[in-house]
């Protein structure tokens, strides 16, 4: 019988492996749900804090504007502009200028409408003063030569200077104003692009962009070669003129100064081009014209042709 009973018996056995091998699956699926849970949680509320703060930040911005648009538009104080004037016109540089010539062009870009366009023929002693002055605003230098314009631009990357390549003598001023009174109605006329024009003394090689602007202020203070051979004065003093009455928005009044105004091409030039009429003041050194927008079928770059300067040419 024991035998009978031991051969009909079954034992079935349950190796624990297997139960803790089930039971861990389990866990390890339930702590990922669990993670991916808690993860989806910290997002959502982090999101909707985040977004909460931004809107109030923008709703912040929104209400108080003025405070960072204030500061960064605001002009330089009084004290910083006599500094810098009084500095500049002490330096021992030859070349410079002195306050009595430097104190016209600051009032006028004090005043300018923000923000200014002033053109700068010639990059001088008084380069960084201008920028400084019209910092605001925007700030072109022209000048004849190309290695020190990428010198000054790569010492100093704030400045945004270009050069230009000079066709005229000074020695052919008289032949280059016969020649420019000859064209006045066609490629020398005062109100035109320059960028299409063939005139003798249009400067043309500009960026695109150049004749565009409608320049507030312009300051001939450049080339600087003054011997028989070097450009002169004459095509930066004929394109001023013509910039300035060829504008076509913002202010229809134009500022513009002649340096070295006692010259002979720098008179001569200013009276021909600038004209008498719109000499408003004037030192040994400085010429200050206020130049009006003119009807594109003008042909006459002055109307009293019978004040002259000092200096005719015949």
């Amino acid at each position: 019988m024991k035998n009978v009973n031991n051969s009909n018996t079954r034992l079935i056995l349950l190796h624990p492996y297997i139960q803790k091998q089930g039971s861990s699956n389990r866990l390890w699926l339930l702590a990922f749900i669990s993670f991916l849970t808690t993860a989806f949680v910290v997002t959502l509320i982090y999101t909707r804090e985040y977004s909460t703060t931004a809107a109030s930040a923008g709703a912040t911005a929104a209400t108080f504007p003025s405070a960072t648009t204030a500061y960064t538009n605001a002009p330089l104080p009084s004290t910083v502009i006599n500094t810098l004037l009084h500095y500049s016109s002490k330096s021992n540089d030859s070349f410079r200028m002195s306050y009595s010539e430097l104190k016209p062009i600051s009032d006028v870009l004090r005043k300018c409408s923000s923000p200014c366009n002033f053109l700068v023929f010639g990059l001088t002693h008084e380069t960084l003063l201008w920028k400084a002055l019209n910092h605001n605003g925007r700030t072109v230098f022209i000048d004849e030569n190309r290695y020190y314009a990428a010198y000054v631009e790569q010492k100093h990357p704030e400045i945004d200077a270009y050069d230009v390549q000079y066709t005229t003598k000074m020695s052919e001023m008289r032949e280059l104003m016969a020649s420019t009174r000859e064209q006045v109605r066609n490629e020398c006329r005062p109100v035109q692009n320059l960028l299409f024009s063939e005139c003798k003394l249009a400067i043309n090689d500009l960026p695109n962009h150049a004749y565009e602007v409608d320049w507030d202020v312009i300051l001939v203070d450049g080339p600087r070669e003054e011997w028989p051979n070097g450009p002169g004065r004459m095509s930066a003093i004929f394109t001023a003129g013509v910039l300035a009455r060829s504008k076509k928005g913002g202010n229809p009044k134009t500022h513009v100064f002649v340096h070295d105004f006692c010259g002979e091409v720098e008179r001569a030039y200013s009276e021909e081009f600038l004209c008498r009429e719109n000499l408003v003041e004037s030192t040994e050194k400085l010429g200050h014209f206020v130049l009006e927008r003119m009807d594109p079928n003008s042909f006459h770059f002055c109307g009293n042709r019978t004040h002259r300067l000092h200096h005719p040419v015949h």
